[in-house]
């Protein structure tokens, strides 16, 4: 299915992508090769195909869950820029009253 130049800059357009000739003229064939494409795999008949979300049959591939131990907290804590009260410190980003307000 080929597309022109103007349906391309007009996809540009819409897209706020700013193209010079040559990519008008590169994205014009490479769209047309996809549609082409597109268009060969709407050909296949897929009547006896059941719809998957993936194209290997899995069962159940999570891992156990198995409580391990954690991370010392001392270990973290000295590694953060600054702490408080056995916490990180971060800087402030709203104002007591904005918090109130909501």
């Amino acid at each position: 299915m080929p597309v022109s130049p103007e349906e391309v800059r007009h996809v540009a357009e819409l897209a706020r992508l700013e193209l010079d000739e040559s990519e008008v003229e590169l994205y014009t064939e490479h769209l047309s090769a996809i549609l082409d494409h597109a268009a060969k795999i709407k050909e296949i008949d897929t009547s006896g195909v059941e719809p998957t979300s993936h194209p290997l049959r899995l069962a159940n591939v999570w891992r156990e869950d198995v409580p391990r131990p954690g991370l010392d907290p001392e270990v973290v804590l000295k590694e953060a820029p600054a702490t408080e009260a056995k916490m990180f410190k971060v800087p402030r980003i709203m104002e007591i009253e904005e918090l109130l307000e909501e």
